[in-house]
């Protein structure tokens, strides 16, 4: 899993990618990492064509036994997500330029960043968590395709496809449970450093 992605745009040019609205977003390009704020692009409700960038913490309260934020959803039929799933208005796109993972043993582990080598920006599914004054996201994990696990076995955020935006947040879970599968290897790019 990564904890660590880079989003290098501005809040208006992630809301032009997106057809959403920016608002007042202040967003002007950066890395994120757990308990950071970043833009994710959410919907008006079910249905609803209107899109909005709106800044959200990466991380999630924790179940009740837990004690840390929770940054990655892998468990689909988890009790505690499937209320959060079935929801459109819950689901979120977050916007990314890169993504880090690290490989290797301790004391000489390197750093890649995978892209997607079409798209400037892209999106992760998501879920929006929010209790009392704690806005949060979490992103959606899967098997890695061949690409990520050649250099990190175990698990890759989901990717969701341009074509596939609004289907991710507006779509009832039967159907939006179709999208979190890995992103094709043949349609991403990795490097050393963040494109």
């Amino acid at each position: 899993m990564t904890n660590l992605y880079r989003l290098d745009a501005p809040a208006s040019a992630i809301a032009a990618a997106f057809g959403a609205e920016a608002g007042d977003d202040p967003w002007t390009g950066d890395y994120v990492s757990p308990g950071r704020p970043a833009p994710v692009i959410v919907s008006d409700g079910r249905g609803g064509s209107r899109r909005y960038l709106r800044p959200k913490l990466w991380g999630v309260p924790p179940p009740p036994q837990g004690t840390r934020p929770v940054t990655h959803v892998r468990n689909l039929q988890s009790p505690f997500w499937i209320g959060t799933l079935r929801h459109p208005e819950l689901r979120c796109l977050v916007p990314a330029t890169a993504f880090a993972l690290w490989s290797g043993p301790d004391g000489a582990r390197r750093q890649h960043w995978f892209s997607v080598a079409s798209r400037r920006v892209f999106a992760f599914a998501a879920i929006l968590r929010q209790i009392e004054d704690w806005p949060g996201f979490a992103i959606l994990t899967t098997d890695p395709n061949r690409l990520v696990a050649h250099y990190r076995p175990g698990a890759m955020p989901v990717i969701v496809h341009a074509e596939d935006h609004d289907r991710w947040l507006t779509a009832d879970w039967r159907e939006a449970e179709g999208l979190v599968t890995a992103y094709p290897s043949q349609l991403m790019a990795v490097g050393d450093a963040p494109p």
